[in-house]
């Protein structure tokens, strides 16, 4: 489904990717792990087009999208829910999910309102608050409801437990699994190696830019990937 191909990029004069490579078959998981500042966010910003990659290559199911913006890569059929979560803090719960409502790129609409709803009960309970009247596990729920609004065929999450109270950390990834059981393909950056590695087919592990370990998530050797991430 996506393939990434030698990436490289760059933030002025420092190169943060270098000759990225990954592949994320259609209804699969993939864990994107790495100490901070490895680059695990610029390599989904770049993939997405909100950085623009020096050079390297970008599929999607087959076609050259690399370069291609935002807008157009998440019409594809990509949802993304970005670290900070990116809400509309201005706008209602339900003005924030319904504005994102549409089908699927094969024109199903199996994520509704009402069973967004039923997956965050405690979404429900809020839908006319505003985004920045909500607690900060209640805006990442709304991040995740709004981007399975769109009916993706992949979401990305990237560090979607950060800084949130354990038992709303428990709820994220249970409803991480959850939507995984759907068959959306994953792609999913975390701090919790041993959570990602739970929750996915196969794992990579940047350091400075660079591909230092991968395989199937279960066969990893986990000595040698908690030395590598600090652990």
């Amino acid at each position: 489904m996506l393939s990434v191909e030698g990436l490289n990029t760059h933030y002025g004069d420092s190169h943060i990717l270098r000759g990225v490579g990954l592949d994320l078959p259609a209804g699969t998981a993939l864990g994107l792990l790495g100490r901070n500042g490895m680059g695990k966010t610029t390599l989904i910003r770049s993939v997405m087009g909100y950085v623009r990659a020096t050079s390297g290559r970008v599929q999607w199911q087959g076609r050259d999208v690399t370069g291609w913006p935002p807008e157009k890569m998440a019409r594809l059929g990509i949802g993304y829910v970005p670290e900070g979560r990116g809400i509309f803090p201005n706008l209602s719960v339900r003005e924030n999910l319904v504005m994102s409502a549409r089908a699927g790129t094969d024109g199903k609409t199996a994520w509704t309102f009402d069973r967004v709803m039923a997956t965050f009960p405690r979404l429900a309970e809020r839908l006319d608050h505003g985004g920045q009247q909500l607690s900060g596990g209640e805006q990442q729920m709304l991040s995740i409801g709004r981007a399975l609004m769109t009916n993706p065929q992949l979401m990305i999450l990237d560090e979607a437990t950060e800084g949130l109270a354990p038992l709303i950390v428990a709820e994220i990834w249970r409803v991480v699994g959850a939507i995984r059981a759907t068959g959306i393909s994953t792609l999913i950056v975390d701090r919790n190696y041993r959570e990602v590695l739970a929750h996915t087919d196969r794992a990579v592990v940047l350091e400075k830019g660079v591909v230092v370990m991968a395989g199937e998530s279960g066969a990893l050797d986990h000595d040698e990937l908690g030395q590598r991430l600090g652990v």
